[in-house]
Order: structure tokens, then C-alpha cells, then sequence
């Protein structure tokens, strides 16, 4: 049976948005092999502690995270 992970740093997500992650992961499967598969795909999601994350050789932040998200850069 499918298990997803996901991966994001700590505080990105709210708890809708992560609810979300797991309702459209699990109708990807679905859609990919049928619905017998909703009530057998798990997803889990673990969060990363905020700069634990590294990226290029540097350690990203929640702050870095939003900060992409509403378009500003990232150093």
C-alpha cells in the first residue's frame, strides 16, 4: 500500500494547507490507480525545524520560505 512522504519546513503550513497536502496526494493515487486505493494510501507529513533545511550549500528558514512565497528574493 502507497505511504507518501512529505518533507517541509516547520511553520510553513498551516494546518488547512496540510490537510489539503494529504487530500490531493491521496486523490493523485486514486486518480493514477483507482479508488480502491483511498482507504490504503497513507501520507505522512514531517517537519523540518526551521534551518535544518539546507538548499545550494546554505540553510533555509521558514522566514526564507515566505518570503519566496510573496515573491521577494531569497539570499
Amino acid at each position: 500500500m502507497p505511504l507518501i512522504e512529505v518533507h517541509v519546513i516547520e511553520n510553513v503550513f498551516d494546518a488547512e494547507q496540510k490537510r489539503q497536502i494529504i487530500a490531493k496526494l491521496t486523490d493523485a493515487m486514486v486518480s493514477i490507480e483507482g479508488e480502491a486505493m483511498r482507504g490504503v494510501t497513507w501520507v505522512k507529513i514531517s517537519e523540518v525545524a526551521s534551518g535544518d533545511w539546507g538548499i545550494g550549500g546554505q540553510p533555509l528558514t521558514t522566514g526564507d520560505v515566505k518570503a519566496f512565497v510573496a515573491g521577494r528574493k531569497v539570499a
